[in-house]
């Protein structure tokens, strides 16, 4: 996903209008970049794997009347990267295409590149070989392609720019005879247009210069690191994951095993985290939230909420009832933040699409990120610990610091937020000396006192393995204060209000939405996180158990799931993701045979009985 933008003018651009939108679009992802551009009489493209500001450093591209750009997340080099061009139609693309496999086989034309964005200009060069009515041509992309779709398209022979989505994430407004667009509302009140409307049931046809030559094309490629290698399948690699059913002692009643920290059980052999269990899956009467959103609902088409939206299971079908049931006109929110997968994205991009649910994403400097989970990973393989795993997610937590700011930008101030109230995994803090707190009601915990406790045992822990501090360090206590310490308001859990089935959940989404499952795994449970694969192949070989088996034995406690049942999947659940690790290491640029023998070695909790 990343953040189009551009100005058509009478004359030539405006510099310093056109600045500010390229700032806030940089939200959306500052690694890769393009323009398109008029100067001499033909249309010039450049692309370039470094942020937007640097290639407009680079073309200096103000004396166009015609100005368009893109700014991005990490792309894997210049052949996945925008503008998109096939013959003499050009293309940028904010969304997904979810379905490009399926189009291809449709058309007469043939796939050149490995972007899926080439579909929609292969798509608009069929057609115009039918009938030069350009009008068809949104419609007619609209209709075949599923997924985000929020486009520029510049056909310079017949002098049109066409502007079109199929999820509102494009707005275009007017100061004077000049013309801007971009994939938020605010980028451009920020530079005071008028007449902003948001594109999105109709399509907007805007004449441009006319020009027979062919696009000038310039490529800006520097990128030699953090580049993910093309996945290739390896037996002999896979072979190193260990994995065996193990015959350890649990609770007769849930699942959990005698390695679950502070775990305690009875003369009949049921735990203490069963004793202590309050239900946390009883909805209060959906007339509650009603009421609680009616003042912030708006009249026509204007949005009223916000929902933070990841891509799994428990956001998409959140967003499922906030849209179905309650009514209501949300915009979603996405943190990215290195360790989304390609399938996050794309399911994040089927809901929205389908939906027509606008997205804002916000895009970490995913190279930063990554270096800074690089850094704890090794810091954490010196010196093994699994109350340190933490250390590992510690950079998705500012997810709760630019939800502040979506408010701020649009204006909007409800969020719901679609969380599993039964992921409750006490056993992370568990393994790093703290006891479970059996009376906390969120799977978020708040509170000053529990976390200079848990900050404290984790500093102590840090000794063990120096390298824990490191320049990662701001990042991982920053992110840590905006989730635990900021004051929550104007913020709701659609789970409060409706029971949380995961048959429901499941049917739904893969029947109603396509939504696309993991082929590594059988859960639908964190399947788009970059992480999950790893830390519970971490957790499986040193203590016997995984977050699938704190997970299924809420579920057995909340009369949803047999114990029989719950141990029937977690065999299969906690069985190595092979993919995914794989994923995980080759985008943390370690080696997979490295870093998994070190797993392997260390000592393991649990006896078999």
């Amino acid at each position: 996903m990343c953040g189009i933008f551009g100005q058509i003018s009478k004359n030539r651009v405006n510099k310093e209008k056109f600045y500010k939108i390229v700032k806030h679009s940089e939200q959306r992802g500052v690694d890769s970049s393009g323009l398109i551009y008029y100067i001499n009489n033909r249309y010039e493209i450049a692309r370039a794997d470094y942020n937007i500001e640097k290639l407009l450093k680079n073309t200096n591209p103000y004396e166009s009347q015609i100005l368009l750009g893109h700014s991005r997340l990490i792309t894997n080099g210049l052949g996945d990267n925008q503008p998109v061009v096939r013959e003499d139609i050009c293309a940028i693309h904010n969304g997904i295409i979810v379905n490009e496999k399926e189009i291809w086989k449709q058309l007469n034309v043939q796939k050149k590149y490995t972007i899926d964005s080439e579909v929609i200009v292969a798509i608009a060069e069929e057609q115009l070989t039918k009938s030069k009515d350009i009008s068809e041509i949104p419609n007619k992309i609209l209709a075949l392609c599923r997924g985000v779709v929020a486009c520029a398209l510049v056909i310079p022979k017949l002098g049109k720019l066409l502007l079109f989505s199929n999820n509102g994430s494009l707005y275009v407004g007017y100061i004077g005879d000049d013309i801007y667009f971009a994939s938020e509302k605010y980028a451009l009140d920020e530079i005071e247009c008028q007449n902003i409307k948001q594109i999105k049931e109709d399509s907007l046809i805007l004449d441009i210069p006319i020009s027979s030559e062919e696009f000038d094309i310039k490529d800006n490629n520097s990128r030699t690191e953090n580049l993910i290698p093309e996945f290739q399948y390896n037996k002999i690699e896979e072979k190193l994951l260990e994995f065996k059913k193990l015959n350890i002692k649990r609770c007769t009643k849930c699942i959990l095993p005698e390695t679950m920290p502070y775990i305690k059980f009875d003369a009949k052999g049921v735990c203490n985290y069963c004793h202590n269990y309050k239900s946390r899956n009883k909805p209060k009467p959906k007339e509650e939230i009603f009421k609680l959103v009616e003042p912030y609902r708006r009249a026509g088409k204007e949005l009223d909420c916000i929902v933070p939206f990841s891509g799994g299971r428990d956001s998409c079908y959140g967003l499922h009832l906030i849209v179905n049931e309650l009514e209501m006109k949300p915009v979603t929110y996405t943190y990215d933040w290195g360790m989304v997968t390609d399938l996050g994205r794309r399911n994040i991009s089927q809901m929205c699409g389908d939906m027509g649910v606008e997205n804002i994403t916000v895009a970490a400097d995913i190279s930063q990120k990554r270096k800074n989970i690089k850094m704890n990973l090794k810091a954490w393989l010196k010196s093994p610990h699994l109350g340190m795993m933490a250390m590992l997610t510690a950079g998705d937590k500012h997810f709760f610091r630019y939800v502040e700011d979506i408010k701020k930008q649009t204006g909007i101030n409800l969020n719901l937020w679609g969380v599993n109230p039964l992921e409750v995994t006490h056993f992370k803090t568990g393994f790093l000396g703290i006891a479970p707190d059996f009376e906390e009601k969120r799977v978020y915990s708040h509170g000053i006192m529990k976390q200079l406790r848990y900050h404290s045992k984790r500093f102590k822990a840090m000794m063990e393995s120096p390298g824990y501090f490191n320049s990662s360090l701001w990042d991982t206590l920053s992110g840590e204060y905006y989730r635990s310490f900021t004051e929550k308001q104007d913020y709701y859990h659609i789970f409060d209000y409706w029971s949380w089935d995961e048959k429901t959940i499941n049917d739904t989404l893969i029947n109603q939405y396509d939504w696309e499952t993991a082929i590594d795994t059988s859960t639908t449970w964190r399947i788009g996180d970059g992480t999950a694969g790893f830390y519970n192949y971490v957790y499986y070989t040193v203590a016997g158990f995984t977050e699938h088996d704190t997970f299924r034995s809420n579920q057995i406690r909340e009369g949803q799931l047999t114990r029989e049942k719950a141990l029937e999947l977690i065999e299969d659940e906690n069985q190595p993701r092979y993919q995914n690790i794989r994923w995980y290491l080759d985008t943390l640029g370690l080696d997979f045979e490295e870093v998994i023998k070190v797993v392997n070695s260390i000592p393991k909790l649990y006896k078999e009985v």
